[in-house]
């Protein structure tokens, strides 16, 4: 996090010096004949804006600047003797809450947080979603709406198709999507109005003859996820047999979708059970398949097995399979 602080009084700059110190990563911006032009190019070219001064001057100067709580830097506004560290903007996704309580900690004062999630202690959405990787697919509008019912009811209701654990507290599940107020799966269009996270949690096992395209591997998964409804942005890489570790059209593949390669030597693929096996294969590679395998030693997880949720597709160079990771979700 890249921070600017601010101040305009004599005590507020003692105090600047000091957190300049102890915060690492921060400038102190120059005092300067305008405020609101030293706001604005801090606003411009960092992520946290520490404010030594009243929130009054704070408000006015960067009321023009605001968009959304996905775009904006956090505020945070102190009095010079740090008694009272108000959270002003952007305190979750923006981290406006988690530099208040530090900033704090370093003062000795008392962190102001307003929002609703944190003073009733309850899970806050948007952070909850953020810091276990899910992807908002769905609009920013049932985000908000989902988030005021958390507050009014004190619970969500949650569907998932995928193996999870870890939910907090106040999520409850539910069977039926249409019962959710908050999904969470890899299908591209789950059939409800719930608000939809899709988690980065699928392994796409690849087998290819030598020489295949990186064109025709790409359209190969594009077509393993529209046939089977899958939500691309869940895959978390992809997964082959060390023999291709060579392939040029694998690689740029994966170069081009900025996504890792894990590659299994055959002793490893053959210990996967369960799989459709490939005389094929066994030929040419010594191994009884490599896309169904692959996929499911890509999935594992702290000693665990991941699940295979799509078998083997073939195409005319290509064969796909996909495998789900279980959610190891925090709270």
């Amino acid at each position: 996090m890249n921070i600017a602080i601010l101040a305009i009084s004599a005590g507020g700059r003692r105090l600047a010096e000091k957190l300049g110190l102890e915060l690492g990563a921060a400038r102190i911006f120059p005092r300067t004949d305008s405020v609101t032009t030293s706001l604005h190019e801090a606003w411009a070219g960092y992520d946290a804006l520490v404010c030594i001064m009243s929130a009054g001057i704070v408000v006015r100067a960067i009321a023009p600047l605001c968009r959304d709580k996905y775009a904006d830097p956090c505020v945070v506004v102190l009095d010079e003797a740090g008694k009272f560290v108000v959270s002003l903007l952007s305190g979750h996704l923006g981290g406006g809450n988690a530099l208040a309580r530090r900033i704090a900690l370093l003062t000795g004062g008392l962190p102001v947080i307003t929002t609703a999630s944190d003073t009733l202690g309850l899970t806050a959405l948007d952070l909850w979603a953020r810091d276990n990787g899910l992807l908002l697919r769905s609009s920013r509008r049932l985000m908000t709406e989902a988030a005021a019912r958390m507050v009014n009811a004190g619970s969500l209701r949650i569907f998932t198709d995928c193996e999870i654990f870890g939910l907090p507290d106040d999520f409850h599940r539910v069977d039926l999507p249409e019962d959710a107020d908050i999904i969470v799966s890899a299908k591209a269009n789950p059939a409800c109005s719930a608000v939809h996270f899709s988690p980065c949690n699928l392994f796409v096992g690849i087998g290819c003859n030598r020489g295949t395209s990186a064109d025709d591997i790409s359209r190969a998964v594009d077509e393993t996820c529209q046939r089977n409804g899958l939500d691309k942005q869940a895959i978390a890489g992809y997964a082959t047999i060390d023999a291709k570790i060579d392939e040029e059209g694998l690689i740029q593949f994966a170069r081009d979708a900025h996504m890792p390669v894990h590659y299994f030597n055959h002793d490893r693929l053959n210990t996967v059970a369960g799989i459709s096996e490939s005389e094929y294969a066994m030929a040419a590679l010594g191994v009884k398949a490599v896309a169904e395998p692959a996929a499911i030693l890509a999935a594992c997880y702290d000693g665990g097995k991941g699940k295979l949720i799509i078998r083997k597709m073939k195409w005319k160079d290509v064969t796909t399979a996909v495998a789900e990771r279980p959610l190891l979700l925090r709270g």
